[in-house]
């Protein structure tokens, strides 16, 4: 059976509406518009987790939160667990990745084969390979250290502060991450013959410092930039009360987050240079028809919406929803535009669907290429829980206050309903819904490691020393023996 190509694109922090196919009128994403003419645009794709470590392990796994266990960007999933990149691998395919995964350990084997990285937080900045590149060149990404880098943000210099870290990039254009990303996958795509191929790019950007390089960092003038919709003049208060944001969001100045979206637009046009690299070399090596491209990310950003910039507040519609743009082989269904409400843990079943691989048990994601409708799309954070139907949306929140909105009539997410007693029938009918979508319909999977560490002493017996098939013997000859008790 033939075994389609995969190309799974992942971008990090990207606004779904920040895509000229998504109908923004200012950006400039040729490449990745060029797709959804020949797949199909997923207009309410939600991410399951709004941080990155928890929501790429639910893209390969295909698992909730709740179900994978990993709840933080420093987390391991659990050996037991299956991953697309692993049914794919154990049919026969060629796994790799390269660019940001975010992953613990940093090299975790989730299924990949070859690990290319390019991390940017955390122990994977100490290990990845285009840090030891840059170190190795004798150069440093000094805006994303500043950035990054909990113990040295604290000594930056008055005008990273004075900035909000919106700074063109110190690296030129051939050193910077998105460029080193789109280089390594290249060099992996060239490599590629016939089918069961299959590579993640993951991209570090636009995720912020928001710090495109020349000429990227000029490709958009701040003063014409038009506010994304849900732009407020000031933050929310229950906003402030939730976080106050990774730079104060009451400091931010209209101007302030007009350069930050000229930055934001150039980071990500700067990505769609390299989408359009890759997808060129597959149509010049005739395996573009038949390969399976997704465009994707791990969550949002505000970028403006209540005067918020960044992430970890509220999982409003900006930050809890992302692009999903899929090519399926053939070209099916080119061209079109999905209402129907999508999660990042829909990914891996797609995928596996298209390389006719079963899920697994507890692997609760839908096939997207058979149109569904459901009635209702679930999100977690460290905070509670998003449940929404084709009107509303609750937010259930263990420290922060709930909240509630008809986003038919309140689409920006501003007047709560929660206490409203004439909407008590609509927040009890969500609350039930949820309770369902946790308690029965996202099973825990089963969690199975032979390597597990074995305790302490002689007597332990590691299950691969060879001494099973010696014992298999053993209670098969006594099995055939039957005692003579029996035969009298």
């Amino acid at each position: 059976m033939k075994k389609h190509n995969i190309l799974l694109i992942h971008a990090d922090q990207h606004r779904a509406d920040c895509i000229g196919a998504y109908g923004n009128r200012q950006i400039k994403t040729p490449a990745i518009d060029r797709l959804t003419q020949d797949g199909v645009l997923y207009e309410n794709s939600y991410c399951s987790y709004p941080i990155c470590t928890p929501s790429r392990y639910s893209l390969i796994s295909g698992l909730y939160v709740h179900q994978h266990l990993c709840g933080d960007n420093h987390t391991t999933l659990p050996d037991g667990i299956q991953t697309f990149p692993k049914l794919l691998r154990q049919e026969g395919y060629h796994t790799a990745c390269v660019g940001k995964m975010h992953f613990a350990p940093t090299y975790l084997d989730v299924g990949f084969d070859r690990m290319y990285l390019c991390e940017q937080v955390g122990p994977g900045r100490l290990d990845d390979d285009f840090h030891r590149q840059l170190k190795a060149e004798g150069l440093c990404d000094w805006v994303d250290t500043a950035d990054q880098m909990g113990e040295h943000r604290p000594n930056a210099p008055e005008f990273y502060w004075k900035n909000f870290g919106i700074l063109e990039s110190d690296l030129d254009e051939a050193h910077h991450s998105t460029t080193w990303v789109g280089n390594q996958a290249m060099e992996i795509l060239n490599t590629w013959q016939g089918d069961g191929n299959m590579l993640m790019v993951g991209f570090v950007k636009p995720h912020h410092p928001f710090d495109p390089p020349y000429p990227y960092s000029e490709m958009y003038r701040p003063e014409d930039m038009e506010l994304l919709p849900g732009y407020t003049p000031q933050v929310l208060d229950r906003d402030m009360k939730r976080n106050t944001g990774f730079f104060s969001h009451a400091d931010y100045t209209e101007a302030d987050i007009k350069k930050c979206t000229a930055m934001y637009y150039g980071a990500i046009s700067q990505i769609d240079f390299q989408v359009n690299r890759m997808i060129s070399l597959l149509k010049e090596k005739g395996m573009y028809d038949d390969c399976m491209v997704i465009y994707t990310s791990d969550h949002g950003d505000y970028m403006g919406w209540h005067h918020m910039i960044g992430k970890i507040n509220y999982m409003y519609e900006p930050l809890a929803k992302v692009p999903l743009i899929v090519k399926y082989p053939g070209n099916k269904r080119a061209g079109t535009h999905s209402q129907q409400m999508v999660s990042n843990v829909d990914v891996a079943p797609t995928i596996l669907a298209q390389a006719s691989i079963a899920p697994t048990y507890g692997m609760v994601g839908r096939d997207l290429s058979q149109e569904q409708k459901v009635p209702y799309l679930f999100a977690q954070d460290c905070d509670g829980y998003l449940v929404r139907d084709s009107r509303y949306k609750l937010l259930l929140c263990k420290q922060s206050a709930s909240l509630l909105f008809d986003l038919q009539k309140d689409p920006y997410e501003l007047h709560n309903l929660y206490d409203d007693s004439n909407y008590s029938s609509v927040r009890t009918r969500l609350k039930d819904a949820l309770s369902n979508w946790m308690l029965f319909d996202t099973p825990r999977p089963l969690n199975l490691n032979e390597h597990a560490k074995l305790c302490g002493g002689d007597n332990p017996r590691n299950a691969f020393s060879g001494h099973r098939e010696e014992m298999l013997r053993y209670f098969e000859e006594g099995f055939a023996k039957i005692p003579e008790k029996f035969l009298k």
